[in-house]
């Protein structure tokens, strides 16, 4: 039976891909905690913290759009595998340098940003296959189980998990994660061969006629098309610019304004994480019963009243509340866009329209963070990048407020 016979079940694919998720967003979470505190054990340069969180997320920012079109030219599924066999190898060296004493910022960042380039095209190929794994009727329901998969591994368990093994050892979390990469590729092995997508059009979507940029071009214009897709993108940009702005020395910020030890920040991280998990697991329940608008609208709210909270309070517990509300909405959020994307966009473009949206997405993080290291640095204070970024998003939710009430279609 295919995965699209019966709207009943979501199917076997599904879930070994699921469960590549699953292990290799509990990896990624215990780099994502372990990176950081790696680097501030070397420096305590805020510049130098954001580097290393930068350095993941500019691929976003530089590749998105090539890897969107090569993951609508090849076999998605072995290009998941290949990438994440690539990850593995390259997180397996830097826990070799760390377990040697040779690690270095730059190294850490290189390790980052090769890990990052890899993201891009597995992330972006792994989206434009659910479609084709799940039928069309089941994406919310796919959608959520992925997103909530995320949140209880990567931000819920990693979490402390990461914080915990960094004190144990500074090469065990990337050691892990380079195990689950390797696991994650023999799942997705076991996945069904699909056929490579459907070459493009050559006429009406820019197809392959003029190369790789007319491919990349037609993916721009199969978002930028639809004003629903338009308007979210727009949003989400801005949205990751201010909050990654915000949030790019962090664990600066948790040392010395809360006074949190390392563990302490993890623990910090996993309040996001259970405010995601009750999201990804309300979202077509909310979205059942205020509709998309209404939901949009308090997200842009809760954005703004994240950022002012913390930069007013010292106390762990407020800033915590603070951030479990935000996971809520950053979940509901994602699972309503996202399930939005897979409907309106065909095969054929899929893959080069998630990679626009990620543009929008995970390069305008890559932005963010850049901006937040440079004005820690220039003002000397952990708290401005958050009264920024509050005033922008402020500034954000004025402006598209009324445009919000399209966004139901």
């Amino acid at each position: 039976m295919t995965a699209t016979a019966s709207a009943g079940r979501l199917g076997r694919d599904f879930h070994r891909l699921w469960a590549a998720n699953a292990v290799s967003n509990l990896g990624d979470g215990v780099t994502m905690v372990a990176g950081p505190l790696l680097v501030a054990s070397l420096t305590s340069d805020p510049a130098a913290v954001a580097a290393a969180t930068l350095a993941p997320q500019l691929p976003w920012l530089l590749f998105s759009l090539v890897s969107g079109a090569l993951a609508d030219r090849v076999d998605r599924r072995r290009l998941i595998i290949g990438v994440n066999l690539g990850r593995g190898l390259v997180l397996a060296a830097l826990a070799g340098a760390v377990l040697a004493g040779v690690a270095t910022v730059p190294l850490i960042c290189l390790a980052f940003l090769l890990t990052g380039i890899g993201e891009t095209l597995a992330d972006t190929a792994s989206g434009a296959l659910l479609p084709s794994v799940v039928p069309p009727e089941r994406l919310e329901q796919a959608n959520s189980r992925l997103f909530a998969t995320f949140v209880v591994g990567n931000q819920f368990a990693a979490k402390p998990l990461g914080a915990y093994l960094f004190v144990l050892a500074a090469a065990l979390p990337f050691g892990l994660d380079a195990a689950t990469f390797g696991l994650a590729a023999l799942l997705v092995a076991l996945l069904r061969w699909r056929p490579v997508p459907a070459a493009p059009p050559r006429v009406a979507d820019g197809g392959r006629q003029g190369g790789l940029r007319a491919e990349i071009i037609a993916g721009i214009r199969g978002l930028w098309r639809v004003p629903v897709l338009r308007i979210l993108a727009v949003c989400i940009a801005v949205m990751n610019v201010a909050f990654c702005a915000a949030f790019a020395a962090f664990v600066l910020y948790a040392r010395q304004r809360l006074g949190l030890s390392p563990i302490g920040y993890g623990v910090l991280l996993t309040a996001s994480a259970l405010g995601g998990l009750a999201g990804s697991v309300l979202a077509t329940r909310l979205r059942a019963r205020f509709g998309t608008p209404a939901l949009l609208r308090l997200g842009l709210l809760i954005e703004v009243g994240l950022q002012v909270v913390l930069a007013v309070t010292r106390q762990p517990w407020v800033a915590g509340a603070a951030l479990a509300v935000w996971g809520v909405h950053t979940m509901v959020w994602g699972v309503l866009v996202v399930s939005l994307r897979q409907r309106l966009v065909p095969d054929e473009l899929r893959g080069r329209v998630n990679s626009v949206y990620s543009l929008a997405d995970l390069g305008g993080a890559a932005v963010g963070t850049a901006l937040g290291g440079v004005v820690a640095r220039a003002t000397g204070s952990v708290l401005a990048p958050f009264w920024l970024a509050a005033a922008a998003l402020a500034l954000l939710t004025t402006l598209v407020w009324r445009r919000l009430a399209d966004t139901d279609g």
